[in-house]
């Protein structure tokens, strides 16, 4: 009994360690990938050229592959624990955007920082503390994978339809947190391919249809997310990316992976309030003077973007 209890802790600090690590490699590389885009041209708005052009940029090349070792560590941890406990910490990457911002510009904390600060970390110990996140039996029934599915990747889109008609107001924001939905359900996906993967090896995992949605989900919410760096600065556009991960994730994850969460009346309310103050703190902390300001738009008489 004390040898498995030592295991389940060893196991969790290994996935807090990668969760943790996640979070920081995807900060910095959030900051390097916005700083780059702030100066792509406008007229790849929501195209895969805007890709081809960031291509050309080593700074964002060296964002884009920080991005992708948090993916990776981030896989890791989901592949050694629960969904539901990996994705709020995975949700303090804003922690370290902030941290490398507040280097490059020098910019204090003060109250508004601490604060974001300190109902981040609080929220995420309250929602695992109170939800105690735990693995249990995924649900088979396809239909159930679906509808939990097409019901995010549907808002998702839907998001990104209404960005595309108000780009200077609050389309940067939509579009990041439709980004931070199919990240959400990317992280789900690539749990359920480390399954595939764990019992038939590679004729398994490519036998379904999961990781090809998980690059899917992942080359689609790129492109958005480079939309909304191009067009914003990052104080508009992380908090929403951050704050809608977490949310899709453990839907996913408690939805059709098994993941479950204390369900009595206490529980319920201190998971609640650790989530409302997670999302609070993701949206002090974006909207810190250190967060990067970007570049100003404005439109021309003929409708079309220009940067001053």
């Amino acid at each position: 009994m004390v040898g498995r209890m030592i295991e389940v802790r060893s196991v969790s600090v290994l996935v807090l360690l990668l969760a943790v690590s996640a979070a920081c490699c995807l900060g910095f590389g959030f900051v390097l990938q916005q700083d780059a885009a702030q100066k792509a041209p406008l007229g790849d708005f929501l195209s895969f050229r805007l890709l081809l052009d960031l291509m050309r940029v080593p700074r964002w090349l060296g964002g884009l592959g920080l991005m992708v070792a948090g993916m990776v560590l981030g896989a890791i941890a989901l592949g050694r624990g629960e969904i539901s406990l990996v994705e709020p910490l995975l949700a303090t990457n804003l922690l370290f955007a902030l941290a490398l911002s507040r280097y490059r510009t020098g910019q204090a904390l003060g109250r508004q920082g601490w604060a974001g600060l300190l109902l981040l970390a609080g929220g995420v110990s309250a929602f695992i503390l109170a939800g105690e996140p735990r693995g249990g039996t995924a649900v088979t029934d396809p239909l159930r994978h679906w509808l939990i599915i097409g019901a995010v990747t549907g808002a998702a889109l839907a998001l990104t339809a209404y960005a595309k008609r108000s780009r200077l107001s609050w389309g940067p924001v939509l579009l990041a947190l439709a980004a931070g939905l199919l990240y959400g359900v990317q992280d789900a996906l690539t749990r359920v391919s480390g399954i595939r993967f764990s019992d038939g090896g590679l004729t398994e995992l490519f036998s379904g249809w999961q990781p090809y949605g998980v690059v899917a989900c992942g080359v689609t919410g790129l492109v958005l997310v480079q939309s909304a760096f191009e067009t914003a600065p990052l104080r508009m556009s992380l908090p929403a990316l951050t704050a809608a991960e977490p949310l899709a994730g453990i839907l996913c994850g408690v939805g059709f992976l098994g993941d479950r969460l204390r369900t009595d009346t206490g529980a319920l309310a201190w998971e609640a309030a650790g989530l409302a103050a997670v999302v609070a703190g993701i949206v002090l902390l974006g909207l810190h003077p250190a967060m990067p300001c970007g570049t100003a738009e404005r439109e021309d008489p003929a409708g079309h973007l220009q940067r001053r």
